[in-house]
């Protein structure tokens, strides 16, 4: 992600996961400085962040920073942005991702200033950058998510996945161009879920996403794990 992203003229980029339990712990995977993403969980400013709040609330993407978009109202909100500059973080572009559940992710690309070139890749760019960001949230999700349990079906990282698309009603096509994969994979995967179920296709339906969703948020992770930094770095 950091060598494309570079590649766009785009410095650097921050992936942080928002996690529907107001106590799980965030995951955030980026290229900025070790030191200032060790000082933000610590201090959980994604709690309070005026970016990570207007993701939370919208779909659509938006810019911010140096009078663009949402500014810091408390004083808290205002040590965040004054900090966050001293580590040439002044303005960016954040794209939400949202599922049926609401907000779950927050991809942004950032810069020191609002350069003329840092604006106009993001305007050329701006559709790749949300496929990007789908892509990258996608396999993130796979790479820190352990085998979870429903009705005693032991389900992998992947097959929870198939399963939790398809519940929000993707189709094999969808869910093939959003995990990187052939959609022939993703039907060959489900039928054979299928047919080694313990109960029926319209209790599957029924129950895999809710129990799918509090799997998924049940988990809480620190910063960016050592298995992830290859792909950050990608």
């Amino acid at each position: 992600m950091a060598h494309t992203a570079a590649a766009l003229d785009l410095c650097c980029f921050a992936y942080i996961s928002i996690q529907g339990a107001p106590s799980a712990d965030a995951v955030l995977i980026s290229s900025y400085p070790s030191t200032w993403t060790s000082h933000y969980l610590q201090k959980q400013y994604e709690k309070i962040d005026p970016v990570i709040v207007q993701a939370l609330r919208q779909p659509s993407p938006f810019s911010w920073g140096l009078g663009v978009g949402p500014t810091p109202n408390s004083d808290m909100e205002r040590e965040l942005f004054d900090e966050a500059a001293r580590f040439g973080i002044r303005c960016g572009f954040t794209i939400p991702i949202h599922d049926s559940r609401g907000a779950i992710a927050a991809v942004t690309f950032a810069a020191d200033e609002r350069r003329s070139r840092f604006e106009r890749s993001i305007h050329k760019h701006v559709d790749v950058l949300q496929l990007m960001a789908i892509y990258f949230h996608a396999h993130a999700r796979r790479k820190i998510a352990s085998p979870c349990e429903i009705d005693g079906i032991i389900l992998s990282p992947r097959e929870a996945q198939f399963l939790q698309w398809a519940s929000e009603g993707k189709s094999a096509w969808e869910t093939g161009q959003i995990m990187g994969i052939s959609h022939h994979t993703v039907a060959f995967h489900l039928e054979m879920q299928g047919r080694s179920s313990a109960f029926d296709q319209q209790s599957k339906r029924s129950l895999v996403s809710p129990q799918l969703s509090l799997a998924f948020e049940s988990r809480s992770w620190k910063l960016s794990p050592s298995l992830l930094e290859e792909d950050a770095r990608s």
